[in-house]
């Protein structure tokens, strides 16, 4: 008898005609090594590949949407578990994007202060009135502020895809983990190159 649990993930979702490339917190505090939570090898895969996705997005006019997660002063902090949050103050230099994925003339750029980027951010305003239906999820950290920006993306209706190789991790088992568990319910699951050939086909 076939196991009725088997299900999860049976439906592929697709991409739409009219997609935004999110990418979160691709900022130093992750990317840089001389910060406490920078330079981790999947982090930097996943910079370097998200530049070249944003190549292909920015030609076909496709919005990219980048946040940084930063803050006033400790006290407008949540209760972060991870101290290196702590040194999560604007105009410090872990607030500052990485110059790889960084394009401020064409970029929307926002600053979160939770982990999704839609979290009290204009970010669903944006996407909404350019008729947004489907997002393409970049950035770090996979199990933290990338699957909370999944999950959200799922929850304002949108198609969700993510590519794999353009998000990324401290830790390789939490990274395959929580994509393998969104894949399950919320999001498709790609790579930068599948992502690249959409926009490349994608009549704008």
């Amino acid at each position: 008898m076939e196991d009725k649990y088997t299900n999860y993930g049976n439906i592929k979702i697709g991409f739409g005609k009219n997609p935004a490339i999110v990418v979160i917190d691709f900022q130093r505090a992750f990317t840089d090594q001389k910060f406490a939570m920078g330079g981790a090898p999947l982090i930097e895969r996943a910079v370097e590949n998200t530049q070249q996705l944003l190549i292909s997005a920015r030609a076909k006019a496709v919005p990219v949407v980048k946040c940084i997660m930063g803050y006033g002063s400790i006290i407008e902090m949540p209760h972060w578990k991870v101290a290196a949050c702590h040194d999560l103050i604007l105009g410090r230099p872990e607030c500052e994007f990485d110059k790889r994925i960084h394009e401020p003339s064409y970029d929307i750029t926002i600053v979160k202060s939770g982990p999704s980027i839609f979290f009290q951010t204009p970010v669903i305003t944006i996407l909404t009135t350019k008729h947004i239906d489907t997002i393409i999820v970049t950035g770090c950290v996979t199990s933290g502020c990338v699957r909370a920006s999944i999950i959200d993306s799922f929850q304002y209706g949108f198609k969700t895809v993510v590519a794999e190789d353009c998000v990324g991790d401290h830790e390789e088992r939490a990274h395959k983990e929580n994509l393998r568990d969104v894949e399950r319910r919320y999001a498709d699951i790609t790579t930068s190159s599948q992502v690249i050939k959409y926009l490349h086909d994608l009549k704008k």
